[in-house]
């Protein structure tokens, strides 16, 4: 197999590195992390076939933009070597994109394999579709490697305006950490690269109600050293108030043309307080995650409904050594779950990019990326 460069800052889990998701050349086989059992339980799984690869996206098994669309791209290539009829690519196509309405890197990469591989023979098409997998993948990890580049300037900035040693306080919400992306991270990826910059900061990571994504970030920031404390979705206004953020980093599930910016529920109120409080608001955006067919996020992006027991149970690491889900609700309670929300653009300071940081409007957007903006 060839051969993978990665970054200076690998991602390691207890001293080795992982990516979310690897095409294992070995068993010929793609695998991945499976998340449900995180932060409790490493656990890795290989994804055979289409159902594996349309429950694992589905059912959560990888989450996170980025990766949603790294994993479709793999699912392809996986189910084009059972079926590599038209009819074999037109059923894999329809059947991953149903799998979440929300994240726009899915649909992204599917069109992008779709596109690649109409013209393509069919006794060339799984191996073609393999290359693409590999090649969605290894871009994912340079775009993040780029904004975490130009994220470190914004924290370089705020940091020169403290006293010396004194952390570059970050709040983020939800995990927009490498295991949200293929590797890296992006909200993450400016941490690490202050981190390794010998910039001192610290983290207040939000819980992220209903699946607790948070437990997650702080499981890796703690992997790999970086101060943070885990606190509830309802604190970080209150941490504002104080003076004890500095800047609040978030991801994107699906940004618009304008630069309105979905993501993990929660999200919007955070940057309603980081705005009555002068606290700059930052998202990393990886450029496949522009939606660039539309405008008005709070009117045009779909958000997905999730099922009520997330809110009515929570999952955890009993005292007694076994992962459980607990009801915290009395019997028969009903649980409302939608799973994003839409910050508009007049909240957002700035984007970062893999290009650089640009500001949340139309003509911004489309100045940074007018290879794409005219899609």
């Amino acid at each position: 197999g060839k051969k993978v460069q990665f970054g200076e800052l690998p991602m390691k889990v207890q001293g080795t590195h992982y990516r979310s998701i690897w095409y294992d050349y070995k068993d010929c086989q793609v695998k991945i992390i499976d998340q449900r059992w995180l932060p409790h339980d490493f656990r890795i799984v290989a994804l055979t076939n289409l159902n594996e690869f349309a429950v694992a996206i589905r059912d959560m098994w990888v989450r996170g933009a980025p990766l949603i669309g790294a994993t479709a791209a793999y699912g392809v290539a996986i189910s084009l070597s059972d079926d590599a009829s038209d009819s074999g690519l037109k059923n894999t196509y329809d059947t991953l994109i149903e799998t979440r309405p929300t994240a726009i890197n899915l649909k992204w990469a599917l069109d992008r394999l779709l596109g690649a591989l109409t013209p393509v023979s069919e006794d060339e098409l799984p191996l073609k579709a393999l290359e693409l997998a590999h090649q969605v993948a290894e871009e994912d990890v340079g775009i993040n490697k780029k904004i975490g580049e130009h994220g470190l300037e914004i924290v370089k900035k705020i940091a020169s305006k403290k006293p010396a040693g004194e952390p570059v306080r970050m709040l983020t919400h939800c995990n927009a950490g490498w295991p949200a992306t293929v590797d890296w991270g992006t909200a993450t990826s400016p941490m690490y690269h202050a981190h390794e910059a010998g910039i001192p900061i610290h983290v207040w990571v939000d819980e992220t109600r209903p699946r607790n994504q948070g437990a997650m970030t702080a499981w890796e920031l703690e992997s790999h050293g970086i101060s943070n404390t885990y606190i509830t979705d309802n604190a970080g206004g209150h941490l504002m108030q104080k003076g004890l953020v500095d800047m609040v980093i978030v991801g994107t599930d699906r940004t618009t043309a304008q630069g309105d910016v979905c993501n993990k529920i929660g999200t919007y109120l955070k940057a309603l307080a980081a705005h009555d409080n002068g606290v700059p608001f930052y998202v990393a955006l990886p450029s496949p995650t522009i939606d660039w067919t539309i405008s008005d996020g709070v009117a045009d992006i779909p958000i997905e409904e999730r099922a009520s027991r997330e809110v009515t149970h929570i999952f955890g690491h009993h005292e007694k050594n076994s992962i459980e889900e607990i009801r915290v609700t009395s019997e028969g309670v009903s649980g409302g779950n939608p799973a994003f929300d839409v910050t508009p653009n007049r909240l957002v300071t700035g984007l970062i990019t893999e290009r650089g940081v640009s500001d949340a409007s139309e003509k911004a957007l489309a100045k940074m990326f007018p290879d794409l903006a005219g899609l």
